[in-house]
């Protein structure tokens, strides 16, 4: 028997995987170039998108690769199957849509230290961006976190308006509405200043970091 073409063995892995998976990660996993990995992921993209019928699509979430279920049939899963958000990551999702474009130190600053490994884990499930401002990271949610939220937005700026918005219509502050999302998960929150957006700093062409450094 052949071996599986790459195309096929990509289809696979991000299905199995559940969560998106970055470009070097795929390259490092397969032992293929870059290049190799990104021609082969935007062709299975077209394969997909030609399927009849088909329940999944391959989507690009800010440089990371994710397998996962059209929108339009996302609304008809049995809620007691659908994909959940742990529910630790709850509050500092929210903290970010509420504070968006925020500066992790400010998060840091409003759950503490966990702060870092939280945002890690958002990124790595397509729901949280984070991008250079200077020496700083800038931190807002994806349209994977619109659709999730039911939010009819994508665009960072307008997610934070309706995001601020439901928890004005509930009577919360960010820190009370990101609270009451986590429930016993929050821990405290504490209010922190926000760190101003540098004057020339540009969301859509602001560099998007996927390594691991602090």
């Amino acid at each position: 028997m052949n071996d599986p073409e790459l195309q096929t063995l990509l289809e696979s892995t991000l299905f199995a995987a559940g969560h998106s998976l970055s470009v070097d990660e795929l390259s490092e996993a397969f032992e293929v170039t870059p290049g190799t990995i990104i021609a082969s992921l935007e062709a299975l993209q077209s394969t997909m998108k030609r399927r009849r019928g088909g329940a999944l699509q391959l989507t690009d979430v800010s440089g990371r690769w994710v397998m996962e279920v059209k929108p339009k049939l996302a609304t008809h899963i049995p809620s007691s199957f659908r994909t959940e958000i742990p529910k630790r990551l709850l509050a500092p999702v929210a903290l970010i849509a509420y504070h968006q474009p925020m500066a992790q130190s400010q998060l840091v600053d409003m759950v503490g230290q966990r702060a870092y490994d939280h945002v890690r884990e958002l990124a790595n499930l397509g729901l949280v961006d984070r991008r250079r401002d200077g020496l700083t990271r800038r931190l807002t949610t994806t349209r994977r976190f619109a659709e999730y939220f039911g939010c009819p937005f994508a665009e960072s700026r307008k997610v934070r308006k309706w995001f601020r918005e439901e928890a004005a219509n509930a009577g919360l502050t960010g820190a009370e509405l990101a609270a009451a999302l986590g429930g016993s998960e929050s821990g405290d929150i504490q209010e922190a200043p926000e760190v101003p957006v540098s004057d020339d700093w540009d969301e859509s062409s602001a560099e998007i970091i996927e390594d691991d450094e602090e």
